[in-house]
């Protein structure tokens, strides 16, 4: 029997105890397992991951390795080899409830007109987050509310799922797939070794609505986060917020030929009053998202004068 479900696991030099943690999760799923199968996808990593981790306990498990570094390849690679008409992708580092994919299973039958979806996301930390930070913590994936939302609108952020535990249909991953063959400039909207960027799954996301499904988040679809003391480090979060704001706007770019203008809030004068305002730390955190914009804008500009070269030849 085909399966209804391919679960696709990215991993790049997993912490050996949390991608246990996500594998024993998927053990113990209310759905049966002929009805899913099982992809790890080692991408890249220094030790090979399939000398680590057992999956001889699911017939339809098997190990994938990708060499081209990033999460997008890693991503790619699992949506060419999965076999099911839904995706759920799982990092390394999440646990899923144990009706994860019956849920998303039901969800994928009962909303026809739904292209990606995700869930609740709850934070295991493995020490209480700092106070500052708590403002910061939807960055690190973590959302959990009270009703269920679904749109179809192209710019309806209230329902575009995260990419932990994102599912979407197998003809939406092959049309972003598709994109991607098409322009490689979609290639560098996720994480890529030690590069924060963030926008990958929003990018699946918004393939959906291309096509003309919606997007949704359902509060029955639950999971778990593990989130290390290292992500709740200034330095780390820093980077988070430049990745996120680089990517956020190489994707409003690609999909909504938007180039934000730099306003007086990148000025010098605007930081400065941050700081007086509000203290250094919420002056590098407005900084290092405008570095993120100005990086991204450069990249757009380049763009912008080699298309413009190409027309000046062309005419």
């Amino acid at each position: 029997m085909q399966p209804f479900i391919s679960v696709i696991i990215c991993s790049h030099n997993p912490k050996v105890d949390y991608i246990r943690k996500a594998i024993s999760a998927l053990k113990i799923q209310s759905l049966p397992k002929n009805l899913w199968e099982l992809l790890l996808v080692d991408n890249a990593s220094d030790r090979v991951i399939s000398s680590e981790i057992d999956l001889s306990w699911h017939s339809q498990a098997r190990h994938i390795r990708e060499e081209q570094l990033g999460l997008t390849p890693a991503r790619l690679r699992g949506i060419k080899e999965a076999t099911s008409e839904t995706l759920v992708f799982v990092d390394d580092d999440n646990i899923l409830d144990s009706d994860y994919l019956e849920v998303a299973l039901k969800i994928s039958k009962d909303y026809t007109i739904i292209g990606a979806w995700g869930g609740q996301i709850r934070p295991e930390f493995e020490e209480p987050p700092p106070e500052w930070t708590k403002p910061l913590l939807p960055y690190l994936a973590i959302r959990e509310f009270q009703r269920d939302s679904w749109s179809n609108v192209l710019q309806n952020n209230e329902t575009i799922p995260c990419g932990a535990g994102l599912c979407v249909r197998k003809i939406v991953a092959d049309q972003y797939a598709k994109l991607i063959s098409h322009d490689s400039r979609r290639m560098n909207m996720d994480r890529k070794g030690k590069l924060l960027s963030s926008c990958g799954d929003t990018d699946i996301a918004l393939t959906a609505c291309h096509m003309g499904l919606g997007t949704g988040q359902f509060t029955s679809l639950k999971m778990t986060h593990i989130m290390p003391s290292s992500r709740l480090k200034e330095d780390y979060l820093l980077r988070m917020i430049k990745g996120t704001h680089y990517s956020g706007t190489i994707l409003n770019y690609l999909w909504y030929q938007k180039i934000p203008q730099l306003s007086w809030r990148s000025s010098k004068i605007y930081s400065l009053y941050l700081r007086w305002r509000f203290g250094s730390r919420t002056c590098h955190f407005h900084e290092a998202s405008q570095q993120g914009i100005r990086l991204a804008l450069k990249e757009i500009a380049n763009w912008e004068n080699v298309a413009n070269l190409n027309t000046d030849l062309s005419s």
